[in-house]
């Protein structure tokens, strides 16, 4: 079954009572049971509810996952893996990790005897030589938030199976139509399933796909026990808004690269990050594992001027300044100041998160309207 296909009908059939072509909501917290313990698979909606159900069974489909798990935020889904691990674990990820997640695994999870270390993926000596008896869970983001690095995930998962780790991957900036970790080796892939997958600003969510059973058996308990649980309404718009992804995907990639040429085009631009580039350090890897390139792009202006990046990001119109991506409007970000704000600023520095560094969704109104917006910006300055 093609993806477009798969989008629209996986894990959802007609209501058996009604008919309705769409899932219902199913609005309740409890279930009836015929004795204590005998019931139709749902009993309190905080373990199952069958609305989720219809939507972890989808996201599993996309995935080309035998499982699937929501959470009522992607940092939730990240929470749920870390809880696999055990005072005196290590966790090794890329040093331009999403600031979220620093914050999460630096903030809290180290306090409990957990150690992470933030280092170059693409350093394979430094990789290879961060490794010890102590590493359970190598931790990848790719594209990454916000440079946009391309890491090798079959390299990724090679090295985690000669050295018996998990390999986690946080798909989000491709989202499932661009790319399938597990089918290059991963053994677990999560989405903030908030941005391209829900796709309309609506809605904050967060899922995990996975093939192997006794691992999603850990997180399901994980999940349940813990209680991070997307309800029903949210669990209907993200199923809903996964029927067009296949179409806001094409319309993304196609806006961004025409977004990402203009730019690196003009006179007061810097550098810009964007794996559809031949010149980019990744272009070969993301051709290799990615089918497109994706809406997602940074640049930085002439001089990396702070300023300048300031004037431009609230002189536009059409790219709303907000946090989050992979709506279908369009968004303009300062990582410094507002997704990566909770990194230390010598650490964000190190690893090229600048304060002229801004960070573009591009969305899928009409492209020329976009350059526009852009261009007017760039006057500014």
């Amino acid at each position: 079954m093609q993806f477009g296909t798969k989008a629209i009908h996986a894990g959802q059939e007609p209501d058996p009572v009604t008919g309705a072509i769409m899932p219902p909501i199913y609005q309740t917290s409890t279930f009836v049971q015929e004795a204590p313990g005998q019931h139709k698979g749902y009993a309190y909606a905080r373990g199952k509810n069958p609305t989720r159900a219809a939507l972890e069974r989808n996201l599993a489909a996309l995935e080309n996952a035998q499982f699937g798990l929501c959470f009522s935020s992607g940092m939730g889904a990240i929470d749920a893996v870390i809880k696999l691990l055990a005072p005196g674990d290590e966790v090794i990820t890329s040093d331009d990790v999403y600031g979220g997640t620093y914050r999460m695994f630096e903030k809290v999870f180290a306090s409990f005897g957990i150690r992470f270390h933030f280092i170059d993926l693409h350093d394979e000596a430094l990789l290879k030589s961060t490794i010890n008896e102590k590493t359970k869970l190598l931790w990848v983001e790719t594209p990454t938030n916000p440079l946009l690095k391309v890491i090798d995930i079959r390299q990724m998962a090679a090295l985690a199976k000669a050295h018996h780790l998990m390999l986690a991957v946080d798909n989000t900036f491709s989202s499932p139509y661009l790319q399938n970790p597990l089918d290059l080796g991963a053994d677990i892939v999560m989405h903030s399933a908030t941005k391209y997958l829900g796709g309309h600003s609506d809605v904050v969510m967060g899922a995990l796909c996975l093939n192997d059973e006794a691992l999603y058996q850990r997180l399901a308990f994980i999940h349940n026990s813990c209680g991070a649980t997307p309800g029903p309404m949210d669990s209907f718009l993200v199923l809903r808004g996964i029927k067009t992804l296949h179409l806001r995907m094409k319309a993304h990639c196609y806006n961004g690269r025409l977004i990402a040429e203009f730019l690196k085009a003009h006179p007061k631009v810097g550098k810009v990050y964007w794996p559809g580039f031949e010149d980019h350090a990744g272009h070969a890897i993301a051709k290799s594992q990615m089918r497109d390139f994706g809406g997602m792009i940074s640049f930085t202006l002439q001089g990396d001027d702070y300023d300048k990046a300031m004037k431009v990001a609230t002189s536009t119109h059409l790219f709303s300044l907000a946090e989050s991506l992979g709506g279908v409007e369009s968004l303009i970000g300062h990582p410094a100041s507002m997704t990566h704000a909770s990194i230390p600023k010598e650490e964000r520095l190190r690893f090229g998160v600048v304060d002229g560094l801004l960070r573009l969704s591009v969305g899928v109104e009409e492209v020329e309207d976009l350059i526009a917006d852009l261009e007017q910006a760039l006057e500014q300055i």
